[in-house]
């Protein structure tokens, strides 16, 4: 029987485990990246365990999220993560080199290596081979250190990619039709991997728009094969010797298997407030529109901004429509400078941002109230925009382009004949913007520079025998990280200050929730179905952990943020019966008796008994050999000294 890409790839980079789904394993990581909003904090996490230099093959770090400097905060702490990338053997791109899933599939991804970071939307780096995987900065800092990371051996689903995609559909199109099939929480547990005659026709940037937005099914990643297709585009960005063929073999037997025609698919969207409730152009009709943004590591790539820039050439941006274009990275920006569709797209009235993730996390360009805006980006949770009445949908750059020139939703099938756009033979290579470690032999000549706002790691504790705590919050079905703990211009400075950001920690849910917990001293957090969706940010563990959360108990988890409860020394609990859920409102006091003692012996069932309501519930704590000590040390930061000691 033969092995799927996926398996492949898991294959030869196993060290723990063994690949037998759904069983805990551990893979060798070869490279590593972070960003500014999570970097900070990951590598506040490497100092802590000691270890001189990475030990991966490729590790950068990247400043590409908090951008806006609007006080000391964030240029305080791009000085910090450039200092330490310095002294221990990190590449650092320094801000306005471009959106860090841009710039290394542009200059560092390659085909059949692991890459994991502490970004949620690493997957893009799968549209180019990779098995790329977004994970907390703990589990980041612990891979710089040679650690394996740890997944579960995942399902795999075959998307089968028949046909070709028709003018003006694009590969937009393609991922919001696999979200409408699988949902957000259809991909949890499960390696999204695109086979078939289809794929040949897509280019690279079109395969990591699809694996970019393989985040939002909640998978574990997504993967195309490389080709040569692949082969091309390295070879266009001079970096054609770390190419390698890979694909699955064709006895591969997969878990599901989804068919997709591209010649049958349409113009789509998601809309408010969520990227699986996606509808067609015709199903939504003329909504007139307030905003528009292009960019984003989704749809920010040199082929998105030239087909962008062919719609606006020679016309107006219609006067009611805010128009904001964000290059995703410093050689896109420059190529459109050097081919005239800059000007293009500055002459039609767009404006140009800086090359950054900006609006896609709330750092500027906020909708009017109750504004519709059309964004090309990959989340449209509520609030995340920075207003908690914008209506956003999530379309192609076709689509964001065509409707910025009529001021409603627009269907680019209406644009007529559409040219064949084409990558260069060669891309503008100029690496100056990326900065290289000092050699090992210097790095105690370099000083780690550090603001005031850079704050340690919170307290942890080794898990209680018992646990007895009052419910500080309950909520419902799909609570994102950005619910517990949200981006924007105002919130993220603060994401290398603890205490600080805890402030801030579920204010889209109940703004009186920060106060409520720390008045408590410990408490636990009672939600619904896939808790923790969206985003790799570990803040959102980090912060509940300071402010005394001590379990967490739902009907399911999302899968990072799970992991990242663990990591904090928070206990992941979920219902054994959903309907339990009901039994449990916010302030009752929880006791969990024997805790400590029942992870330890591998016991997977627990009891919680709501003292207030006098009801037993049953609960599950599964939690593997590893999981578990990590519990009982207190987290991964302490079971890593741990380890580390011996």
């Amino acid at each position: 029987m033969g092995l799927t890409l996926t398996e492949k790839i898991i294959k030869a980079h196993l060290v723990d485990g063994e690949m037998v789904k759904g069983q805990e394993i551990g893979i060798r990581i070869d490279q590593t990246l972070t960003q500014d909003a999570t970097g900070t904090m990951a590598y506040i996490e490497f100092e802590a365990m000691g270890v001189p230099r990475v030990k991966t093959e490729r590790s950068v770090a990247y400043i590409d999220h908090n951008t806006l400097q609007n006080g000391f905060m964030n240029a305080d702490d791009h000085r910090f993560i450039g200092s330490v990338a310095k002294k221990h053997g990190i590449y650092f791109s320094r801000p306005g080199n471009g959106i860090c899933h841009q710039v290394h599939l542009e200059r560092f991804g390659i085909p059949g290596k692991t890459l994991i970071g502490s970004d949620s939307h690493t997957p893009t780096g799968g549209g180019i081979g990779m098995l790329a995987i977004g994970a907390g900065g703990l589990d980041v800092a612990v891979a710089m250190g040679g650690g394996a990371y740890y997944i579960t051996c995942p399902k795999i689903v075959k998307v089968n990619l028949t046909g070709k995609l028709r003018p003006w559909v694009a590969a937009k199109d393609v991922i919001l039709q696999v979200l409408r099939i699988m949902s957000v929480k259809g991909g949890v547990g499960k390696v999204i991997e695109y086979t078939g005659e289809g794929v040949k026709t897509l280019s690279v940037p079109e395969r990591a728009t699809i694996t970019n937005m393989g985040a939002e099914l909640g998978a574990t990643t997504s993967v195309f094969p490389s080709d040569e297709v692949t082969k091309q585009f390295l070879k266009a960005q001079k970096r054609e010797e770390v190419w390698t063929p890979l694909a699955a073999d064709p006895d591969a037997v997969y878990d599901e298997e989804i068919n997709i025609d591209l010649s049958e698919l349409v113009p789509l969207a998601a809309c408010p407030h969520s990227p699986d409730n996606v509808k067609s152009v015709e199903e939504i009709g003329k909504l007139k529109i307030d905003q528009v943004c292009i960019g984003s590591c989704t749809n920010s790539s040199l082929l998105d901004m030239l087909k962008v820039a062919h719609i606006l050439r020679g016309k107006t941006v219609h006067p009611d429509v805010s128009l904001a274009i964000a290059p995703g990275s410093k050689q896109v920006l420059n190529m459109l400078a050097m081919n005239g569709a800059l000007a293009d797209l500055i002459s039609a009235g767009a404006r140009i941002l800086e090359s950054a993730c900006g609006p896609c996390i709330g750092m500027g360009q906020s909708p009017n109230s109750k504004g519709i805006s059309l964004r090309t980006f990959n989340r449209n949770f509520l609030g995340r925009s920075g207003t908690k009445d914008g209506q956003i949908y999530l379309v192609s750059p076709e689509m964001a382009a065509a409707s910025a020139l009529t001021g409603y939703l627009t269907d680019p099938r209406e644009l007529g004949d559409m040219p064949e756009f084409k990558l260069p033979e060669v891309f503008n290579i100029n690496d100056n913007m990326i900065v290289p470690p000092v050699p090992a032999e210097e790095m105690d000549s370099v000083e780690i520079l550090r603001g005031p706002n850079i704050k340690g790691y919170p307290e942890t504790k080794p898990l209680a025998e018992d646990i007895d705590a009052a419910v500080s919050l309950k909520v419902g079905d799909n609570i994102t990280t950005d619910h517990i703990m949200p981006a924007g211009a105002k919130i993220l400075p603060l994401r290398s200050n603890i205490p600080e950001i805890s402030e801030h920690c579920f204010e889209v849910c109940d703004e009186k929730f920060p106060e409520r917990a720390k008045s408590l001293g410990k408490s636990i957090i009672v939600g619904g179905s896939n808790y923790g969706q969206g985003s790799s940010r570990e803040h959102a563990a980090l912060a509940p952990l300071y402010l005394g959360v001590k379990a967490v108990l739902v009907k399911s988890f999302a899968r990072i943020h799970r992991a990242n409860l663990i990591n904090a020394g928070i206990l992941p609990l979920t219902f054994k019966n959903e309907a339990d859920y009901d039994l449990i409102a916010q302030g009752d006091e929880l006791v969990i008796s024997g805790v400590r003692k029942a992870v330890e012996n591998d016991l997977a069932e627990l009891t919680v008994l709501d003292k207030t309501n006098g009801k037993e519930i049953p609960v599950l704590c599964e939690l593997s050999g590893r999981m578990k000590n990590i519990m009982l040390a207190g987290g991964l930061l302490d079971y890593t000294r741990e380890q580390l000691g011996k």
